[in-house]
């Protein structure tokens, strides 16, 4: 989204030549996003120093004020469509370019509380786990990661102090334009970009070290997985995560992952899907079971998504759920 407003700010100063039509889809096509920004920092930082949370559809709610950062475009397709159906003559006072300036000369208003509300909630948040995880290095990045947003806020408010003013929005435009906001935007990219690069690989390699694990550990992690799976057969459990199991077995996390990805060549969703499609199978066949939907039975072998049921069938077993009931019954 930074990299969107830095290439609309590149198009409108660079291209002033252009054509009609380009000028057209220069108004119909957002690209300067910003709304969103606050609520994807506060959420990704959140997944950070806390791995379970998931940004589920409970959360799109956050990302409604997106409208804000459309309405211009809209307005142009709207103003657009009455223009082709005659609904819009000429003599109208209705100056486009006049309001498009002014809506998003006031829109900066919201966008900026917007980023620096969520930036105070991000900033709360990393204090929170900082005593918990002093030296943690996810923390050292949510805290980094933050500042360097923080930063940004601070500049771009010095700018639009003076830009919101009448007497001097034109004196500010006309010296340095956009500059002052944007040359910090494009060092921010970068700068994340570089570190966030630096950070992963450093923790890549930290983690590859510490997650070497003995023959007896990778046996008795893989005993206690087919006991959960095939005993228990835990996989029925539609909302079951890689954390029940770590307190189901006591054993961490970290170590199943590694003993699921090294020595079994398997994500633990795929290790757990694994078992669902074969008790699937069981049960497609089953006499008992020979009038209920397919829908049904995957949903009583532990899935709770039609779609990604039939994803993983077919990775599995290179058929559809139909075409492989067909198959085996006619057998």
């Amino acid at each position: 989204m930074i990299s969107l407003a830095c290439l609309n700010l590149f198009l409108l100063e660079t291209l002033e030549n252009t054509s009609t039509l380009f000028d057209v889809l220069e108004a119909i096509i957002p690209l300067v996003i910003i709304m969103p920004i606050g609520p994807l920092i506060y959420f990704y930082v959140k997944t950070i120093l806390n791995p379970d949370f998931k940004v589920d559809r409970s959360k799109r709610k956050y990302f409604y004020s997106i409208i804000l950062d459309v309405v211009p475009n809209l307005v142009v397709i709207i103003y657009i469509i009455f223009g082709f159906l005659g609904l819009i003559n000429n003599d109208s006072n209705f100056d486009l370019g006049n309001f498009i300036s002014l809506y998003n000369q006031y829109a900066d208003i919201p966008r900026w509380l917007s980023l620096a509300i969520y930036l105070t909630f991000t900033y709360q948040l990393i204090s929170k786990h900082q005593s918990d995880f002093k030296n943690n290095a996810f923390t050292k990045w949510a805290k980094k990661f933050t500042f360097g947003f923080i930063i940004f806020s601070i500049i771009w408010f010095f700018h639009l102090v003076p830009y919101l003013i009448p007497s001097l929005s034109n004196l500010l435009l006309s010296n340095v334009g956009w500059y002052p906001v944007y040359i910090p935007l494009i060092i921010l990219v970068y700068w994340l970009g570089i570190n966030g690069y630096i950070f992963s690989f450093k923790t890549y390699k930290k983690t590859s070290k510490s997650l070497i694990i003995t023959d007896e550990i990778i046996a008795k992690t893989i005993k206690n997985l087919d006991k959960l799976m095939k005993v228990d057969k835990l996989y029925l459990d539609t909302s079951l995560q890689l954390k029940d199991v770590v307190k189901q077995t006591s054993i961490p996390q970290k170590t199943i992952s590694a003993v699921l990805n090294q020595h079994l060549n398997s994500s633990f969703n795929e290790y757990v899907n694994n078992f669902r499609i074969e008790e699937f199978k069981k049960r497609l066949l089953s006499d008992n079971l020979e009038n209920f939907t397919i829908t049904a039975i995957a949903f009583e072998c532990g899935f709770n998504s039609q779609a990604t049921f039939q994803r993983v069938f077919k990775a599995n077993t290179n058929q559809s759920p139909s075409q492989f009931r067909k198959t085996n019954l006619n057998t």
